[in-house]
């Protein structure tokens, strides 16, 4: 039987502002550091939005995802995999976490560096690569027939009618499911609406995915996202950013 919510939709629709007073949805969502590099990029509501829809419209359009499909994501903490795993629950489809990749999917979005197991994950399916890279640089060397993530999501749409009928959201649970586990992992965390939240936690698992990613959304607070982390710009990081809570 399929289900009659669609999770992204559960999760956008208040933040975007629907039915939801006082949500600002122009406000900062999710802002991303990496300090290796020192990226920092920040993503209203609406801007994560588009980008969910352009990789729905991505994954549903050229990978021939659906609400049947299976999709492992082999991606680090970081703004466009908050993109992907919200444009494949808007297509309907069910997320396969990176560390249960090896269970088989039909469909796999990766880095260069984890082609080999994305090929192992879907056995001959779909795959496609990011570059992960700040200025959208697509991934170098792709074998033939593996699409490149960053050429071919700005050609598609930044507007995407919800699947109405999605079938599992995540390791088999329903969407029902992950959004209670989301409302109870806030809960347990003392999440709030209005906490600005620092986290340089990993989504290599179902339950990353909820604690560290879902949580935060799910109660309309706002993520910052750091990868490898410098512990000497964290104290003055969390004054800039106004940071109410950390998750470790």
């Amino acid at each position: 039987m399929r289900q009659l919510t669609n999770l992204t939709q559960a999760l956008l629709g208040p933040l975007l502002g629907t039915n939801t007073p006082g949500m600002n949805p122009m406000g900062p969502r999710i802002t991303y550091y990496d300090d290796a590099t020192g990226e920092r990029i920040e993503l209203s509501s609406v801007t994560l939005a588009n980008w969910a829809a352009k990789t729905a419209n991505l994954v549903r359009d050229e990978l021939g995802v659906g609400p049947d499909s299976r999709v492992a994501v082999l991606l680090p903490a970081h703004w466009q995999t908050a993109a992907v795993l919200l444009g494949v629950w808007w297509a309907g489809a069910e997320v396969v976490p990176a560390d249960a990749a090896s269970a088989g999917a039909d469909v796999a979005l990766c880095t260069r560096g984890l082609l080999s197991e994305a090929d192992e994950a879907v056995n001959g399916g779909e795959v496609a690569v990011l570059s992960l890279d700040p200025f959208g640089k697509p991934a170098p060397d792709l074998p033939i027939g593996v699409t490149d993530y960053a050429t071919a999501v700005r050609v598609h749409g930044d507007q995407f009618t919800p699947e109405p009928r999605p079938g599992a959201a995540l390791s088999g649970r329903s969407t029902d499911d992950v959004l209670a586990d989301a409302a109870q992992s806030a809960q347990t965390q003392n999440l709030t609406a209005s906490d600005r939240v620092m986290s340089d936690a990993m989504w290599s698992t179902e339950r990353d995915i909820i604690d560290n990613l879902l949580a935060v959304f799910a109660v309309g607070a706002s993520l910052v996202q750091v990868s490898n982390p410098e512990h000497s710009l964290l104290a003055r990081r969390r004054e800039s950013e106004k940071v109410t809570r950390d998750l470790r």
